[in-house]
């Protein structure tokens, strides 16, 4: 009997490693579920709103101008950032903020991009951080999650 709890108790902890390694694997590599908080990709991106993030094209270098990434934080590697692709390597970008009057111009580095939030006014990017390495680059937004709340009322006349 003993030998009967053991051998089901193993086979349930081998599934769960298993099934852990698979769910592990699927989000690191294949995308997941993100929530996005803050204004500064307002109004492509509302605070809260949930996303797909796909990892296969960064993990193959495939990312591109235009597209809207989650990244680590360059100053702050405990949190994520969602910010456009504005640049890539070798490209020359504006540097200054909005409200400059002069403009300067730098091209991104190897192995580096640009990063900028759509909220130009509102977020804190690559025009204060500097190129971002292209390691931090943690996968590309796919599409926007939309919730309809569908809210029926029922009248009933007499």
């Amino acid at each position: 009997m003993l030998r009967d709890v053991f051998g089901k108790t193993f086979r349930l902890i081998g599934y769960t490693v298993q099934y852990g390694c698979i769910a592990h694997c699927a989000f690191e590599y294949l995308g997941g579920i993100v929530v996005c908080s803050g204004q500064s990709m307002e109004p492509t991106i509302q605070h809260s709103d949930i996303v797909f993030s796909e990892n296969l094209t960064c993990h193959f270098y495939n990312i591109q101008k235009g597209d809207i990434v989650i990244a680590k934080n360059p100053t702050d590697p405990k949190s994520n950032i969602c910010k456009r692709v504005i640049g890539l390597e070798g490209d020359k970008v504006c540097t200054s903020s909005p409200s400059d009057f002069l403009k300067t111009h730098s091209y991104v580095p190897k192995g580096h991009v640009w990063l900028e939030g759509d909220n130009l006014r509102n977020s804190t990017d690559s025009r204060c951080y500097g190129p971002v390495p292209y390691g931090l680059i943690k996968g590309r937004i796919c599409f926007k999650v939309v919730w309809r709340l569908c809210v029926c009322y029922c009248w009933c006349e007499y």
